[in-house]
């Protein structure tokens, strides 16, 4: 239980710093960038099943999942922030 929260935490930090570097503009430092992972995990997890996309496995495929999804919130984010 302790292990997979650990990895939660260091997928959703890898992937909200991924989506920051692709989306110019959107760091929020490592807390956010965590939170911004977790919830573009659970995004992707959503959406990418609904349009065919299924996640490969591993650590590599959850982090890339999360990414898409992350971006995909920023994204949005971007869009109301306007």
């Amino acid at each position: 239980m302790i292990v997979d929260l650990i990895v939660w935490l260091i997928v959703g930090a890898i992937a909200g710093w991924l989506a920051g570097l692709i989306v110019k503009g959107y760091g929020f430092g490592l807390l956010w960038n965590i939170i911004i992972g977790i919830v573009g995990g659970i995004i992707a997890g959503w959406l990418l099943p609904m349009i065919g996309i299924f996640s490969i496995g591993g650590i590599a495929g959850q982090i890339i999942y999360s990414v898409i999804g992350a971006v995909i919130l920023l994204l949005i984010v971007g869009l109301f922030k306007r």
